[in-house]
């Protein structure tokens, strides 16, 4: 008996779901550039979750290197790099990260998402194993996933539960031929930071490779913002692939992974996201050319960024605010249940202050927090401004 069925039904009933759970996104709509004070949903208000942690989306080096890239080279790569459309502006890119980042060699994807869903699946086929972070991004959860491999979990930078889970691992029959582990750099989520030199060294006990995602890192660790292997002052022979995006911190867009030669030649080979899709527009790779130029000659926008983040955090903090286990520019404020963290984000919103609350199912149902995010060109009344309401809000809801 043919089933009666209806292709597109359940769609709108799996929004309203959603809406009925208080679990789906409401967007509002950006209608000026990304800054510190800027206009949403026909307000001006104070811009604390944007991931523009140097404020490089409208410096004028960037600007003019887009404009100057797209009249010479046009709007589009016209293909896929793997065909035609391998610019001698994309080549220039990935030498210069390379350099920057003091690696052998790296190549750039059109998005950080697209660099871990195309890369990751290769790394492992089946017989062999990844190892990941429980708190990892989703472009990580959704890459393994497409692979074969085993996969196994550790608890949230528990260097002792990965040693444990290493050692399990070595007991399997036959032997696993390669085993992957991987981790967020910044957890995106709390602000904190892998324990990246503990991992190289139990990786390196097992022969493993180590995979690390520093969107959140890029630009904001490390000497100069070179990211969280330079933090740590790791070398490539211990953090065999370095991810990153050039969509935060580089205030542009595009994804890339960092490590030796081998690595470049494998990924593009491999990387179906890479492979099938469309280049970078030249504009952009030019753009993130000029946000490593600014890096290199302009450090006070990295400093001031964690200044920032120093003054707001220890005001929060002297407020009475729990701000989670944050070590880098993000700094949760946590609020508990995500009723709670929606009625401080709307309080404050009114107060003139942006910044989003993070519930259930993205977080633990009972740490709802609202995630805020400094960056370079907060001034110290846009900071106060924040924190006033912040105090207001939070005595308003007994959060302090």
């Amino acid at each position: 008996m043919q089933v009666k069925r209806h292709p597109t039904k359940y769609l709108g009933e799996e929004y309203q779901r959603l809406v009925n759970e208080s679990l789906n996104w409401e967007l509002k709509e950006l209608q000026s550039a990304s800054e510190p004070v800027c206009t949403v949903d026909g307000r001006e208000v104070i811009m604390l979750c944007a991931n523009n942690y140097l404020n490089l989306s409208t410096h004028p080096k960037l600007i003019k290197a887009m404009v100057e890239a797209t009249k010479k080279y046009g709007a589009g790569a016209g293909s896929d790099r793997s065909i035609a459309g391998n610019m001698t502006v994309h080549e220039e890119l990935d030498r210069r990260l390379a350099k920057f980042k003091r690696a052998p060699a790296s190549l750039t994807y059109q998005t950080g998402f697209m660099a871990n869903e195309g890369l990751v699946p290769q790394l492992c086929e089946k017989g062999n194993l990844f190892v990941s972070d429980e708190l990892n991004h989703g472009s990580i959860i959704d890459g393994v996933r497409l692979s074969h491999a085993d996969r196994a979990i550790f608890k949230h930078k528990d260097t002792e539960d990965l040693a444990r889970v290493m050692d399990e691992a070595e007991k399997h029959t036959p032997p696993y031929e390669h085993i992957w582990i991987l981790t967020d750099g910044v957890f995106s989520m709390d602000g904190d930071l892998a324990p990246l030199s503990g991992i190289a060294k139990i990786a390196r006990e097992h022969g493993a490779g180590v995979y690390v995602d520093d969107a959140h890192g890029e630009g904001v660790l490390g000497e100069g913002g070179r990211g969280i292997v330079s933090h740590f002052n790791l070398s490539r022979d211990e953090v065999h692939i370095e991810m990153g995006t050039f969509s935060k911190a580089f205030g542009v867009i595009g994804g890339h992974i960092t490590g030796g030669e081998d690595l470049r030649n494998f990924a593009y080979n491999k990387s179906r996201t890479w492979l099938l899709s469309g280049g970078m527009p030249p504009g952009v790779a030019a753009a993130c050319i000029a946000a490593i130029d600014v890096l290199e000659s302009e450090p006070q926008h990295v400093k001031k960024v964690w200044k920032n983040r120093e003054y707001f955090i220890k005001a929060m903090k002297d407020l009475g605010f729990d701000t989670g286990n944050s070590e880098t520019p993000i700094v949760p404020i946590m609020c508990g249940e995500s009723k709670t963290a929606k009625d401080l984000a709307n309080f404050i919103w009114k107060k003139g202050i942006f910044a989003l609350p993070i519930v259930y199912p993205m977080v633990a149902r009972d740490k709802a927090r609202i995630r805020t995010q400094l960056c370079t060109k907060h001034t110290k009344e846009h900071l106060d401004k924040a924190i006033a309401a912040f105090e207001e809000g939070g005595k308003k809801l007994g959060l302090i």
